[in-house]
Formats: structure tokens, C-alpha cells, sequence
């Protein structure tokens, strides 16, 4: 009887034990249901080409507007409309996008290396002038223009002269702030204010410490430094910018790095001396080399970090937040947010083009237009 009593409390033991599990494992079962989901980084990729080198995207009136500049070599628009069925429809017509060289550039795009969407709606066209890379603008080639995006109705051109745009000018990108607007010039290095109800423009930070590219920060790509020609690193001036949402500050800097930031009151004031606009600039942000920015209401900051084919975001207490890594994001430019939150980009390979080896293509067809959901965290590593 001793033995079966011992069998029975061992046989009770086992069966409390297996109830105890399939209960332990019943809990963790209805635990994980109530867990928030692992959302991984993806990269929805919205459209492709072989037909231009796009380095510019903005959205509006329910477009997709897409461009790349003349000197990448491609037989595309300057400036063109996405539609549904995802193919490249010059905009705001061919006209406009069929110049060619010896022609009047006063109402055709030269080479576009910048589109962006005012806080009115209407979309801006930064025309460089500049048909080959490095060269000089061509007659009557630099200028904005703005149009209606819902109807490709040309609203104002507003053209960038010789004393704006100087030889070795490389007028870049723009943002807005009230009824100025602001340019960097990555060429010959300075900040372009204009006034958007006058036209008139006026050169300031002109080879400024804060405008110019600094010899040593270098852009690594592949491991490699990227050359214009042998032994020239690629030095690029003044590129990047942003305004703050209140409209209080301007940030900008080379492509190379780093940002600086200046009051937009001294900027707008054309009675402020250079001296003292100079002493104004205050450092910002030391970023690294990129491909491009987009800032939200908020101020957080979105970069295209090109060391490392990855997107970051910088939030208004200056924390650095790596969104994505990804080699398909290899010199991913301009990015765009949309207004369902999502962040598009132009990948632009631009570093693999023919002008910086030896006249060899390296590029990875096709050209990939990409977005990603900016609110969801790959990772916390800072560039």
C-alpha cells in the first residue's frame, strides 16, 4: 500500500506539473497577444526609370512630380509628371523641356536640380542653367519657375541674372519663409535671398566660412572618396537647407557639412551688412556628407546619411535617430514628405555616373523611386 500511495502522489505530482505548464503556456500564449507588433523598416519602392537620372520629387494636387538635371546624360524630361501607369510625361509640356543648346532659354528648362512645393500649393522649379557639369550658366538659363500643379499653368518666372548667378554658380535648392525665399549656391558658394513679390534677389554669406565646403570633410561612398577628377575630391558648397517652422531660422551648410543657422530677419533685411550677417551665423548641426533634407512641421529633421545609404532623422532636441540602412539607397537625394506621413525619395546613384570615373558608367539600372514610413525606428546608431 506504501508503494501505490508513493505511485499515486507521483502520478498527481506529474499531472499538476502538465496542467501547470499547459497553463504557464496558455499565459504567454494571451500575453504575446496583447503585444504591440515588431514593425521592421520597409522600403515600398513607388516607381522606376531608365530614361532620367532623377535626383528631385515633390508632391502636389495629387502629382508626382519628378526631374533631373542635363549634365547626368539622360534622354528624359527635365521636369516631368508621373502617372498612374508610372510612366514620364514632360511637364508643363514639351516645349518647356525641349531646349537645346544655341536656343532661347527664357521659357525652357536648361537643367533642373531641384523641385519644391511652396506653402501655397504651387510648385517651383529651380532651373540651374547650367547644361553641363561644372560648366557655366548659359544666357537667361537661371531661374525659378513657378507653376500651377494642377493645371501646368506657368505663373511667374523669375530669372537668376549674372550678377546672381555668377560664372561657376551651381544654384541648387530653395525654401520659403513668408514672401522670401532662399537658395544656397553649391557652386560658387553663398545664400541667394528673394523676394518673391518683387523678383528682386540678392547675393549674402557670399564664400562665407558657413557657405563653403571644407576640405577636410570628404564624401565616402563605397569606401571610396568621390572624385571629379584625378586626385580633385568632389567639394560641394552650400546645399542642404531648411527653414525652422516658425520661420525664425534658416539652417544650411555645404553638402559636406556641417549646418550652421542664421536668424531669417537679418536675412530678409537688406540693410544688415555682410560683416555683421556673417557674425550672426551660428553653428547648428555637425552632420555628415548628404544626399538631401525634408523638415516636418515639428522640426525634426530627415537626411540621406550617403556614407552609409541610410535615412535619419534629427528631432528639434538635436537627438539622431538612423531610420534605415539599405544598399538600394545608395545616394538617395531630395526627399519629399507626403502628406499620408510617408517619406518619398529619388535614388540617384549620382556618385556612379560617368563624370566621376573616367567616363565609365557604374549606375544600377533602373533608377528606383522609393518611399518609407519615417515614423518607424531600424535603429539608434548615430552617423
Amino acid at each position: 500500500m506504501g508503494l501505490m500511495k508513493q505511485i499515486r502522489r507521483q502520478d498527481f505530482s506529474k499531472r499538476t506539473l502538465h496542467k501547470s505548464a499547459i497553463a504557464a503556456f496558455m499565459a504567454l500564449v494571451a500575453a504575446c497577444a496583447h503585444l504591440e507588433p515588431v514593425h521592421a523598416q520597409n522600403i515600398r519602392i513607388e516607381a522606376t526609370t531608365k530614361s532620367m537620372d532623377w535626383n528631385a520629387v515633390a508632391l502636389a494636387g495629387g502629382h508626382v512630380f519628378v526631374a533631373g538635371p542635363r549634365w547626368t546624360g539622360f534622354s528624359g524630361p527635365a521636369v516631368g509628371l508621373l502617372t498612374k501607369s508610372k510612366e514620364i510625361e514632360p511637364f508643363p509640356d514639351a516645349a518647356w523641356n525641349g531646349w537645346k543648346p544655341g536656343q532661347d532659354a527664357t521659357h525652357r528648362f536648361v537643367s533642373v536640380n531641384a523641385l519644391h512645393v511652396a506653402p501655397d500649393g504651387m510648385l517651383w522649379v529651380v532651373d540651374t542653367g547650367t547644361p553641363s557639369f561644372g560648366g557655366s550658366p548659359v544666357s537667361a538659363g537661371v531661374k525659378l519657375v513657378r507653376i500651377d500643379p494642377a493645371t501646368g499653368h506657368v505663373l511667374r518666372i523669375y530669372p537668376l541674372g549674372p550678377e546672381i548667378a555668377q560664372a561657376g554658380s551651381y544654384i541648387d535648392d530653395i525654401r520659403f519663409n513668408g514672401t522670401h525665399a532662399y537658395l544656397t549656391d553649391a557652386g560658387k558658394a553663398a545664400l541667394i535671398v528673394l523676394d518673391i513679390r518683387t523678383g528682386h534677389a540678392r547675393r549674402v554669406l557670399d564664400n562665407d566660412v558657413s557657405t563653403r565646403a571644407r576640405t577636410d570633410r570628404l564624401i565616402v561612398m563605397d569606401g571610396h572618396v568621390v572624385k571629379k577628377g584625378p586626385h580633385q575630391p568632389l567639394l560641394v558648397n552650400a546645399d542642404p537647407l531648411e527653414v525652422s517652422p516658425d520661420g525664425k531660422w534658416l539652417y544650411f551648410g555645404p553638402l559636406e557639412g556641417p549646418w550652421s543657422r542664421v536668424p531669417t530677419a537679418l536675412l530678409d533685411d537688406s540693410n544688415v551688412s555682410s560683416t555683421d550677417l556673417s557674425a550672426a551665423v551660428q553653428p547648428w548641426s555637425d552632420l555628415p556628407p548628404i544626399g538631401g533634407s525634408a523638415m516636418d512641421t515639428a522640426g525634426n529633421l530627415y537626411f540621406t546619411n550617403l556614407r552609409d545609404n541610410g535615412v535619419y532623422r534629427r528631432d528639434v532636441s538635436g537627438k539622431i535617430t538612423r531610420l534605415i540602412s539599405d544598399l538600394r539607397l545608395h545616394w538617395a537625394d531630395a526627399p519629399c514628405l507626403a502628406s499620408d506621413g510617408r517619406l518619398w525619395l529619388p535614388i540617384a546613384q549620382l556618385d556612379r555616373l560617368p563624370q566621376f570615373h573616367q567616363g565609365q558608367a557604374r549606375s544600377h539600372q533602373p533608377f528606383l523611386m522609393v518611399s518609407i514610413d519615417p515614423h518607424v525606428t531600424h535603429t539608434r546608431d548615430k552617423p
